[in-house]
């Protein structure tokens, strides 16, 4: 029988370790989410000053999530995680102290490095064979599930309760305490754990490497791919963005009926990412999956535009979390696929960017069309657009 730090280098106790983090980083996430629109609107910020507050909150991510990558693949697991939990308990802190609009700016400009579903990502990766690899990626969904179910309510008691400021400093808390269980229990470097070799050697040691992401990029398939989840996440991110703003004033939602909606969104993600889309990925080709997961999200776009009260809307949520779900996990899976196991990180770097920079665009585009045509206009956006891409797709894996 081992002891002592040899009980904690086996895969599936690293890989339970990893769920846990998620769980309770995603927790903290969803504390602080739900405590931003009705901070934001106490300090006098309108939709429009919202949208420019959370696209600079996509754009330090976008800088920071290529070189979050290229960091976890240089210097491993434990160290990205920590790094990412740290820089979210910090962005949790600065916006529990914000007393004005120029301060909760401020506060977006730690979590350049809050990527800890990228570093999540990273650790499963390492750890999982690339059969199961849709599957292991999808059963993070059920932690991150978890801690949405538990952030969005417990946010929105915190707030209702005991005032946002309250609530920030609790998700600061939880995020030190996610970077101490990880320190304690992840081992330093996990790419080799699986391995029989050590990885392979990347070619430059730079965190920041321009040729290291212009090699990845020319692998055939990486940038067609991430050109997709472009295109397919922008729609989505408009509606995303602005969705606390929609049920804040269209719904007429409390903070505290709006954290249950969340949770019921978190459950049905749980589902469809942990139990759905790994069960059909183990059977059809990710492809073909991937072409049928951009038509229901098109069909979604449709719905959501012709809704108008929130019974329809959590009807709507259920061919949505499976739509969502299964695009994002059948990218990711082959992005990971089609690099070698040195880059990994790297290469969910550059998908982690292509979803800040759909958040950095967003928000903007979400806050205009809002004034000027009503949340409507967001479904009638992915609906177009989704549907044009699953004809492109459809065709190309019918050749």
């Amino acid at each position: 029988m081992m002891t002592g730090p040899e009980r904690f280098t086996g895969a599936e106790f690293i890989t339970l370790i990893v769920h846990i983090n998620m769980a309770l980083y995603s927790t903290c996430f969803w504390i602080q989410n739900g405590v931003m629109p009705y901070l934001s609107k106490r300090l006098g910020m309108d939709t429009v000053m919202y949208g420019y507050l959370q696209t600079t909150f996509a754009l330090i991510q976008l800088l920071g999530g290529p070189l979050f990558g290229r960091f976890g693949d240089l210097f491993g697991g434990r160290a990205a995680l920590s790094l990412a939990y740290l820089s979210s308990s910090l962005t949790s802190l600065l916006m529990g102290l914000s007393t004005n609009v120029s301060l909760l700016f401020l506060s977006r400009v730690p979590s350049v490095f809050m990527h800890g579903m990228q570093a999540a990502q990273m650790v499963v990766t390492d750890l999982s064979s690339e059969s199961g690899r849709a599957g292991a990626l999808g059963k993070l969904g059920i932690s991150y599930g978890v801690g949405m179910i538990i952030g969005s309510s417990a946010g929105g008691f915190l707030t209702s309760k005991f005032g946002d400021p309250v609530a920030a400093y609790v998700a600061a808390a939880g995020s030190v305490l996610n970077a101490i269980v990880v320190m304690k229990y992840i081992p330093e470097h996990t790419k080799s754990l699986t391995q029989e070799k050590k990885p392979e050697k990347t070619s430059s040691k730079s965190i920041f490497s321009l040729k290291k992401i212009f090699t990845l990029l020319s692998i055939p398939g990486a940038a067609e791919i991430l050109a997709i989840k472009t295109i397919i996440g922008l729609p989505m991110g408009v509606f995303q963005s602005m969705f606390s703003v929609v049920a804040m004033d269209y719904f007429n939602l409390e903070a505290e009926y709006n954290g249950f909606l969340m949770a019921y969104i978190g459950v049905l993600q749980m589902i469809m990412q942990g139990l759905v889309v790994g069960w059909l990925t183990e059977r059809l080709n990710e492809k073909t999956l991937l072409a049928w997961f951009i038509l229901v999200i098109s069909l979604v776009g449709l719905a959501t535009a012709l809704m108008n009260n929130v019974l329809q809307f959590c009807l709507t949520c259920i061919p949505m979390s499976l739509g969502i779900s299964g695009f994002y996990l059948t990218t990711n899976s082959i992005l990971t696929k089609i690099v070698s196991p040195a880059d990994t990180g790297a290469m969910l770097g550059l998908n982690m960017a292509v979803h800040s920079l759909i958040r950095s665009l967003a928000p903007t585009i979400g806050g205009f069309l809002y004034q000027l045509y009503g949340y409507p206009s967001f479904g009638y956006l992915q609906f177009a657009v989704s549907l044009l891409v699953f004809f492109y797709v459809f065709k190309k894996i019918s050749i």
